[in-house]
């Protein structure tokens, strides 16, 4: 018996790879397709983050992802996370929102929450999220949101360690002053490894709790077993 089908749908090549280790470690048997649109973030960049100009082109690429047989879509950008909405009404296979077990679970660990962020268009949708989160759980939360704006240009450079220190200076501020800090985009999670264990359990990140809630999803399809 083959095993179960994951398509993500990328607007960066940075969460590829770590998507992909994360869904083959979680997903016993996965095979994973990768769609990746790498001129979404700089048009969102361009255009004030109106996710209306890109939507047409995330609804064709989740019908893209049904027709090549997947059993789940991650779609894999917070900053077309609203989109996922509309994805789920255009296919017929669960579509899964890359940080929305992360906001699930930030709104279970205290009223202050810091949101982190490397792109200025990922703010509003994570923090959307996470009011609409905060809300249904009765959680009467405070946001202290930030942006780290050197940082992702220094990523896209090719200097991941100075994306790494210039986030780490942020990310340290959030977690002194919050219950808990979101990161924001599925690419920064690698900057947690330059924290001490003790510094890591102030943040929360996407990828791993995306890849879960696909494997669970999978497990109730009764797809996730191999």
């Amino acid at each position: 018996m083959t095993g179960p089908r994951v398509a993500v749908i990328h607007t960066s090549p940075f969460t590829i790879a770590p998507l992909k280790e994360l869904l083959e470690e979680l997903v016993p048997g996965v095979s994973v397709v990768n769609l990746l649109d790498d001129s979404i973030l700089p048009q969102l960049a361009h255009n004030g983050g109106n996710v209306d100009e890109v939507e047409g082109r995330l609804l064709t690429y989740a019908r893209n992802a049904e027709e090549v047989g997947a059993d789940v879509i991650l779609s894999a950008c917070s900053s077309v996370g609203g989109v996922a909405g509309a994805m789920r009404e255009v296919v017929d296979v669960p579509v899964v929102r890359i940080d929305e077990a992360m906001a699930d679970a930030a709104v279970g660990r205290g009223p202050r929450i810091g949101v982190a962020a490397t792109l200025r268009t990922t703010l509003a949708p994570t923090l959307a999220l996470l009011r609409s989160k905060a809300a249904d759980a009765g959680v009467q939360a405070v946001f202290d949101a930030r942006v780290a704006d050197d940082a992702y240009a220094l990523l896209s450079r090719g200097d991941k360690e100075g994306h790494d220190r210039e986030l780490s200076v942020l990310l340290r501020d959030l977690a002194d002053s919050n219950d808990v800090v979101v990161l924001a985009q599925a690419s920064m999670a690698r900057v947690l490894e330059s924290l001490t264990e003790d510094e890591r359990s102030k943040f929360l990140t996407s990828p791993r709790l995306a890849a879960q809630r696909v494997a669970d999803v999978l497990e109730g399809l009764g797809a996730g077993r191999g």
